[in-house]
């Protein structure tokens, strides 16, 4: 094995995903959507064989392996057409500072359910007048007696109706500085005071999108999870997940542009005989490729506990992907020509899909503001 391709266990792991969401496949993920139902079989499947849980230490029900391996468990769904938000959610983000920063107690509670996918946790941090100014978020926990009251607003929270818990990043003062620090807590979606609404989107996805409101929500003491130091790990690892759900969808998209280009004969052959649409395709591979590399290099790193590495390459993973799965998607709807327009073949969907890694889980222009400061050592910007 060489330096820079995955361990046999990575690759056995990816085979194994792909079979599994092969048998559900694109047509029954979109169907699922479009009918308001929920991919809750295939969620639960992946549960079952243990890949939901594959980053969480064993002694609480996962796999013991690293962000690397359910970045690639993300990729591999997505490749066959089941892009599972919650895949970057649930486990990676809230698994991950949980196994990290939570007690013991919080531990033996809340991971095995997170695992198995019975106890699924969203993750709640962008607020409609703060977006990616996250230092300016307004949600704030006060004490009260031996626990906490929580008010605030979040906006485009995923799988809220699918969750029996929200990780929520609110802020409280600090008793020595009297600054306001991020703190994380874990909120119950039946508790008093805590409202989720349905935002209408024009993507196709069962995973839906919610507003939430959290009105004098009381959450006893040990809803806190560790402290401010949690936000970090949030940062790599929906950087790195997002970049393998992009990645994955930009696989997707690539293989049936393919397949149809070697099919689809006008005039004297198939039209994948053309450069026109055999460069623009061979343009794709090569751009996922890479991406698909530099998210390894983020995982390695960030595994490795190299966290100033990590978030270079984490965020330049994030943007490759996205930019790949914006490509890609856009080239198989045109190498299907009005075909790529239709609900039959499935691709004007992914336009709306792939455009969303720009924007989430923070937009290109800060990943390239990110680069420029860190990188290039160029002044501030912003």
């Amino acid at each position: 094995m060489t330096s820079f391709t995955e361990s046999e266990e990575r690759q056995t792991l990816r085979r194994e995903v792909a079979k599994l969401a092969g048998k559900f496949g694109r047509e029954w993920f979109t169907e699922k959507a479009r009918a308001g139902e929920k991919t809750t079989d295939l969620w639960l499947e992946i549960g079952k064989n243990g890949y939901l849980g594959i980053n969480i230490p064993e002694e609480y029900g996962g796999g013991g392996g690293g962000i690397g391996d359910i970045a690639a468990v993300c990729e591999e769904l997505a490749a066959q057409g089941c892009p599972l938000l919650l895949m970057v959610v649930s486990p990676a983000i809230c698994g991950t500072i949980i196994s990290r920063y939570g007690t013991e107690e919080q531990k033996h509670r809340w991971l095995p359910g997170i695992c198995d996918g019975t106890g699924t946790m969203a993750f709640a941090i962008t607020e409609p007048d703060a977006g990616t100014n996250t230092h300016n978020i307004t949600t704030t926990a006060r004490r009260d007696g031996d626990g906490w009251v929580l008010n605030g607003r979040k906006i485009y929270i995923s799988g809220v109706d699918e969750a029996d818990n929200v990780l929520v990043v609110a802020r409280t003062e600090d008793a020595r500085t009297g600054k306001l620090k991020p703190v994380l807590f874990v909120v119950p979606t039946d508790a008093e005071g805590f409202e989720a609404r349905p935002i209408p989107m024009e993507i196709v996805s069962p995973e839906l999108q919610f507003q939430v409101f959290i009105d004098d929500v009381r959450l006893p003491d040990d809803a806190v999870v560790g402290d401010e130091d949690g936000g970090l790990v949030q940062l790599f690892a929906e950087r790195i997940m997002a970049a393998s759900f992009s990645t994955g969808l930009a696989r997707f998209a690539l293989e049936r542009a393919a397949s149809y280009a070697k099919e689809r004969t006008v005039f004297q052959g198939p039209i994948g005989s053309h450069q026109a649409i055999a460069h623009p395709l061979a343009q794709s591979k090569i751009e996922i490729e890479l991406a698909r590399l530099m998210t390894q290099k983020a995982a390695a790193l960030y595994d490795a506990g190299d966290d100033m590495g990590a978030g270079e390459a984490a965020n330049m993973a994030k943007y490759a992907a996205a930019e790949a799965a914006c490509d890609a998607a856009d080239r198989a709807v045109q190498t299907h020509g009005g075909n790529g327009i239709t609900q039959e073949y499935g691709m004007a969907g992914l336009l709306v899909a792939t455009r969303a890694g720009r924007i989430a889980p923070v937009s290109r222009e800060m990943i390239l503001n990110f680069v420029a400061m860190h990188s290039l050592g160029l002044p501030k910007s912003y």
